[in-house]
């Protein structure tokens, strides 16, 4: 399929959280509500759904199928979604592919094999193989996943490019390289392509620095909690209102405190209890190897000091 035709993710793309039951069952009435909540969010663009966000490592294939059905029982078809595909394995990334694609998913954000991380950049052909089985799999756009170089599964900056021109089905990044040098060489590399690719920032704990290297969009689990303030941010770099940007920028630095903050293991945990005492999630539980954090007074602080508000969260900010 020429890249042309294909369906090319950009703008505020959350990704979305999967509320759990007490006995660790997905709550679906909740999550429902929660992709509700974020597809009607003013200037959201599209949802990311069985990603890390969603703990996506913990989920089976049913319920990853059963996390699409009932997503798309909740949007319309102005809100593209964009479906993780988690695997170890070639063979099961296709899987979860063609089940994206039977189920009505608008695109694929790929993780590269956790396997990978044992020194695969010394065979950078493995990502590419794993790249273009994908593409092999669906006729679905793909979103790929640029990790840090610290967790051993970044491609190389030749090998990113590499793969973005063999595999014209590769649409867009989602950067976490966590180098901002390299965050920038990104984005004016692969945007100047012959076949250009975006770049979306995952970089939520630094947008303003990141969304002015001019990036596309911004996929962001954060964006579960704050997604129209990460809306105003990217409007004012748009719009060159830097006034604006700043002070909705102060608003997102104090919100990540509440996610990021040291120990970094535990944000889906702080996002889910960012929810439950906005209102909005009926309960905070993760599966295990996570667990809860429980300090609702270091996370009432961080939520007053963002202006988040039952009434605040997901309303367009004036």
């Amino acid at each position: 399929m020429g890249s042309s035709s294909l369906y090319t993710p950009e703008g505020v793309i959350p990704a979305v959280l999967m509320p759990f039951q007490a006995d660790l069952e997905i709550d679906q009435a909740a999550y429902k509500r929660h992709v509700q909540d974020l597809a009607g969010t003013a200037g959201v663009t599209g949802l990311v759904i069985n990603g890390h966000a969603a703990e996506v490592h913990t989920l089976s294939f049913e319920e990853q199928k059963l996390a699409l059905d009932l997503t798309m029982d909740m949007v319309d078809d102005h809100t593209p979604i964009i479906c993780g595909i988690y695997s170890e394995s070639t063979r099961y990334a296709q899987k979860l592919a063609r089940m994206a694609a039977a189920g009505g998913a608008r695109c694929l954000l790929a993780f590269p094999p956790n396997v990978l991380m044992f020194r695969g950049e010394d065979r950078p052909e493995l990502f590419v193989d794993y790249y273009k089985a994908l593409a092999d799999a669906t006729d679905l756009p793909i979103v790929l996943f640029q990790f840090p170089k610290w967790t051993g599964l970044q491609l190389s900056f030749d090998t990113l490019i590499k793969v973005c021109e063999t595999i014209p089905q590769i649409v867009a990044i989602k950067d976490m390289c966590s180098d901002p040098a390299l965050h920038e060489k990104q984005v004016r590399n692969l945007h100047a392509l012959a076949r250009p690719v975006s770049v979306l920032t995952t970089h939520s704990s630094w947008l303003m620095g990141s969304v002015p290297m001019g990036v596309r969009g911004i996929i962001s689990g954060a964006g579960s909690v704050i997604a129209n303030l990460q809306v105003a941010l990217f409007e004012a770099f748009q719009q060159n209102d830097l006034p604006r940007a700043k002070a909705v920028g102060d608003r997102i630095y104090a919100a990540v405190q509440a996610f990021y903050e040291a120990p970094y293991i535990d944000w889906q945990a702080r996002m889910k209890e960012s929810l439950v005492a906005l209102g909005r999630l009926p309960n905070a539980y993760v599966r295990p190897p996570l667990k809860s954090t429980h300090n609702p007074k270091r996370l009432a602080h961080w939520l007053d000091q963002a202006g988040l508000t039952p009434k605040s969260v997901y309303a367009k900010v004036a």
